[in-house]
């Protein structure tokens, strides 16, 4: 364990002395890249370093412990060895959850495309509501929407809404609410009352940076409409609407909510873009399907993972096993328990992987 985070230090003192190195000090771009590396790694090598410490500390006491004392220092001594092999233990954990493999995507915007399932106008009722539910979370975290696309069915409710949340590590929370989202509640439209079910499907995108991937513009077919819906005095005017068809994947997108065909346009490309590089991730996820991976950090988009259950006022949470009886809270966009116990329940995963793997 040990020699391998060595290499950590080593990289570190690399890059501490290529940042005070003129030529990068004139390379801003250069020097903004090996500053990123050099913060990321710096956790791991103050743990280690105080690993270090506290290993020479205990090896000291021991060695101490062979030469003759007086009984009083004895104890003392003895003291700081059961004292230093605690912290030991202690460090040698949070280090373990330091060199968890880092997402990549983990810092970037995401994409989110809420959709209705079964159910009907419940189900696009249903829409709405987590629609309102992530926006407010964005709102709390101080993170930006940009609407980018909705079918409405003119009662309050989505067929489908597509949006973009941007702000930093917005994927690193968001991506554990892709799967298939259950509602149970009674319709305003239910005269005798019953409960009905209905679901939802939500995919959270990491969103795709130019560099990763290279869309052929000869690959693509453009068609343009007039928009439908809320939207202001362009709608039905003009055809601002933009529909993009990838021809060799045969995925289609589209964009209606910009009041131009050129902003239309540019969004349309970046929920493609997105949906191409998912695409990629989805490949690599499947090279490594017969290694033993996280059930929440990796779990399929079409398993059910969430049930909102409007007559017990509670909200599940089928993966981690987590209920809590806030259903309101929940929808008004108080996300973090549920997230911050999803994350710990992957990390503790990845931890146990890691450990059966060495």
């Amino acid at each position: 364990m040990y020699e391998n985070i060595q290499v950590f230090e080593d990289k570190y003192e690399e890059l501490e002395k290529q940042l005070m190195d003129i030529n990068v000090i004139n390379d801003s771009k250069l020097y903004q890249k090996i500053a990123i590396e050099h913060a990321e790694i710096e956790p791991i090598v103050s743990k280690y370093r105080e690993l270090k410490n506290i290993h020479n500390s205990l090896n000291g006491n021991k060695e101490l412990l062979t030469e003759k004392l007086d009984d009083d220092l004895k104890e003392l001594v003895k003291e700081e060895i059961k004292e230093d092999e605690e912290n030991l233990e202690k460090i040698e954990e949070e280090l373990r959850f330091l060199l968890i493999p880092k997402d990549p995507n983990d810092n970037k915007n995401v994409i989110v495309e809420i959709r209705a399932g079964a159910g009907g106008d419940e189900a696009a009722l249903f829409v709405g509501v987590l629609f309102r539910q992530y926006v407010r979370y964005a709102e709390r975290k101080n993170w930006k929407v940009n609407i980018l696309n909705t079918n409405e069915i003119g009662i309050g409710g989505y067929k489908e809404v597509i949006f973009m949340i941007i702000g930093k590590g917005a994927y690193s929370r968001l991506k554990y609410e892709s799967g298939v989202h259950r509602v149970q509640r009674v319709p305003e439209t239910e005269s005798s009352g019953r409960i009905h079910t209905s679901t939802v499907t939500v995919a959270v995108l990491p969103e795709a940076e130019d560099v990763e991937v290279d869309v052929d513009p000869t690959e693509l077919k453009f068609d343009v409409y007039r928009s439908s819906g809320a939207g202001g005095q362009h709608v039905n005017t003009t055809d601002s609407a933009v529909r993009i068809t990838h021809i060799p994947t045969g995925i289609v997108v589209q964009c209606q909510n910009e009041r131009s065909q050129i902003q239309n346009r540019e969004q349309a490309l970046k929920i493609l873009k997105t949906k191409l590089y998912d695409e990629k991730l989805q490949e690599q996820n499947k090279v490594l399907s017969d290694q033993k991976k996280s059930q929440v950090g990796t779990g399929d988009r079409s398993e059910r993972i969430r049930t909102y259950n409007y007559p017990q006022g509670r909200v599940t949470d089928h993966r981690v096993g987590l209920t809590l009886h806030k259903i309101d809270a929940i929808t008004d966009g108080e996300l973090d328990e549920i997230i911050d116990t999803l994350i710990a329940s992957d990390q503790a995963d990845k931890i146990e992987n890691a450990d059966s793997n060495n």
